[in-house]
């Protein structure tokens, strides 16, 4: 990149001046942020071209606000100069909705990570964007309460993020997906223009835009307060882990609790030769000789929980479980948990990288569904996990291979591909909580006819008319707004969640 007068060029380029790297807009953006809130140097914007999925999108500049009216005057600037805008959370996202594909201005909701309302009377917070998942739990732990969406990677994810994606969690199951722990919303319009949306106490009335908003992927406004439900602790736990000979046998089980009316707290499933990788890493107390467990949860009041407890397990064992075992205590429940929530890193020790897949079936089809991914891996050449929440037949499939073999790497979206088309073929959805983003966007029409497209464009119209929020995503390139999505050649090397 080099300066000429006023406006930045690219080395080789031909003499057109960048959509947007001009001095003056970096001036105006100081004037706004100060001078240490504002990436634009080549070497320090490359950090965030890469989310935990295996897609790559480089932003030109970089803004890292702490008050929503400075996200204000930032988009209404955007605006003015038709520059595309970004929403970011802490980057861990598996779809590629916090990358910038048509480049752009990226918005770091890093700094407003502040919790600015605890009320404990009535089971309320609101918080910045920028706030850990874990955060807000330990800030309000002390009363006896807690945030219920636990996704794997909470001790880094951001609410923002999570109320972008309608992020879950293995503990969503009972509870629901964050959707379900949203009562309002403080937005900022692709024009710049701030809205609030829903109330406090969470009462719907007239249109659900709060709704509408959660899990809308930063497509529609970008969210800058957040206020959610807290949960109170339950008064009993109890934590199984049923060991099976086999998959089918586990997935049978499954379907078995929900149809004697039982829904778990959480109910998570391990195959054998993931369970073997993770027990290698965090040792906790997996046993290596299976070939699928179960982690089920149960929670609430002490009668009832030992009750479930007693019929999870006859249910277990009727299928063949050749044992059962309860968490003795805190500890070793805490211990099972980082077995399950600490999984990707320990598939990312023996491997150079993940792809971590997110499709939906129906529980009956559990069996053969993962029987078909063993045999995608086996078409595709890969070894390939099964790590998911077996509960409400949300896979995650995790495809193991080399992102320095571009052939390789083109092996794998295929597989991933066929993994999820099967998934809707027998009955079930793109996506149960990693989202739509760059990753899934040209499969969309497996699912949604032009009909259902010219509805959503209508609806993603009125909110963001010019497409400059968060464009290449979601949307098919033929069914959006026309910018052009490619895949990069050469992704990342290793997804985290």
């Amino acid at each position: 990149m080099r300066w000429h007068g006023d406006t930045l060029y690219s080395e080789g380029a031909p003499a057109q001046p960048s959509m947007l790297m001009t001095q003056t807009l970096i001036r105006q953006l100081e004037n706004i942020l100060g001078p240490d809130a504002i990436l634009h140097l080549p070497e320090d914007v490359l950090l965030y071209e890469y989310d935990a999925s295996v897609e790559k999108g480089r932003p030109d500049i970089v803004v890292f606000p702490q008050t929503t009216h400075e996200v204000s005057q930032i988009v209404k600037l955007a605006a003015q100069r038709d520059i595309p805008v970004i929403g970011r959370g802490a980057g861990t996202g598996l779809s590629g909705g916090a990358l910038a594909p048509t480049g752009g201005l990226l918005i770091a909701f890093t700094r407003m990570n502040r919790i600015l309302d605890l009320d404990f009377e009535n089971q309320r917070a609101v918080v910045q964007p920028g706030v850990v998942n874990l955060d807000l739990t330990r800030a309000v732990e002390h009363a006896g309460l807690y945030f219920a969406p636990d996704p794997s990677s909470q001790k880094s994810c951001t609410i923002g993020g999570n109320v972008a994606e309608n992020a879950g969690g293995p503990h969503t199951l009972a509870c629901g997906v964050t959707t379900n722990h949203v009562t309002a919303l403080e937005l900022v319009l692709p024009d710049g223009e701030i809205v609030r949306v829903g109330n406090k106490q969470g009462d719907p009335f007239l249109y659900d835009l709060t709704g509408l908003l959660v899990g809308s992927e930063g497509t529609l406004a970008l969210i800058t307060e957040i206020a959610v439900k807290l949960s109170r602790k339950p008064e009993a736990v109890k934590t199984l882990l049923a060991i099976f000979d086999t998959i089918d046998d586990a997935s049978e089980t499954v379907a078995d609790i929900t149809a004697r009316g039982i829904t778990p707290a959480a109910c998570e499933m391990l195959d054998g030769w993931t369970l073997r990788t993770v027990e290698d890493y965090i040792h906790a107390g997996f046993p290596l000789d299976s070939a699928a467990v179960l982690l089920i949860e149960v929670e609430g009041i002490a009668e009832a929980v030992t009750t479930q407890a007693a019929t999870i397990d006859e249910i277990c064992r009727f299928h063949q479980a050749r044992e059962v075992r309860i968490a003795r205590d805190d500890k070793e429940r805490d211990l099972l948990w980082k077995g399950r929530k600490n999984s990707f890193g320990a598939l990312g020790r023996v491997a150079a990288g993940i792809y971590v897949l997110d499709g939906v079936i129906p529980r009956s089809k559990l069996p053969q569904t993962l029987c078909r991914i063993q045999e995608i891996g086996q078409q595709f050449g890969f070894r390939i996990g099964n790590i998911f929440h077996a509960g409400d037949g949300n896979l995650h499939p995790i495809v193991l291979y080399d992102p320095r073999d571009t052939e390789q790497y083109q092996r794998a979206l295929q597989a991933s591909a066929a993994i999820i088309r099967y998934c809707v073929e027998v009955g079930g959805s793109l996506s149960g909580e990693h989202g739509i983003g760059m990753e899934k966007s040209e499969l969309m029409p497996l699912l949604f006819s032009d009909a259902d497209f010219a509805l959503m464009r209508r609806v993603h119209d009125a909110l963001n008319p010019t497409c400059l929020l968060n464009p290449g995503k979601v949307f098919p390139v033929n069914k959006g707004c026309g910018e052009t999505r490619v895949r990069p050649q050469v992704p990342q090397a290793v997804a985290h969640s």
